[in-house]
């Protein structure tokens, strides 16, 4: 028994697509005005949950160094670190948020998707903070 198909590909199958086209995130056609598939809105969550991951692990680093990290000899260094990574934990937070909503509304009503340039803020803000952590790390030892 075989699952090949002889009269072309899947997309090929279905009216309104071409041969190599991507798939839109056109609801069925007996849905609502307005309703987006399914799998779209939970791979955005899913994407907001790892947003969230990513903040709650750049708070917990920063409470760590506040109240675990016995190395930093300067308790205002060792304030300042963990108040920054805290804080840069709490801005992961705020545009994971923002770039949920925005691609939810992108979703229903169409439109741009949303840019890199918050990706480039937080891999520029993590790059500071691993930096700043190794100048501390010299500087005590």
């Amino acid at each position: 028994m075989t699952t090949e198909r002889t009269n072309g590909s899947a997309d090929e199958s279905r009216p309104g697509t071409e041969a190599g086209a991507v798939p839109t995130a056109a609801p069925p056609t007996d849905a609502p005005p307005g309703a987006v598939d399914a799998r779209f809105t939970l791979a955005a969550e899913r994407t907001l949950l790892a947003w969230v991951r990513t903040a709650m692990g750049f708070m917990a680093a920063g409470m760590a160094i506040v109240y675990l990290a016995p190395d930093i000899d300067d308790p205002v260094l060792e304030l300042v670190l963990g108040l920054v990574l805290v804080a840069l934990g709490c801005s992961l937070a705020v545009i994971g948020a923002w770039r949920w909503r925005r691609t939810m509304r992108v979703l229903q009503q169409g439109g741009q998707m949303p840019g890199p340039a918050q990706i480039l803020f937080v891999v520029t803000a993590i790059v500071v903070v691993a930096i700043l952590i190794a100048v501390v790390v010299v500087i005590q030892t």
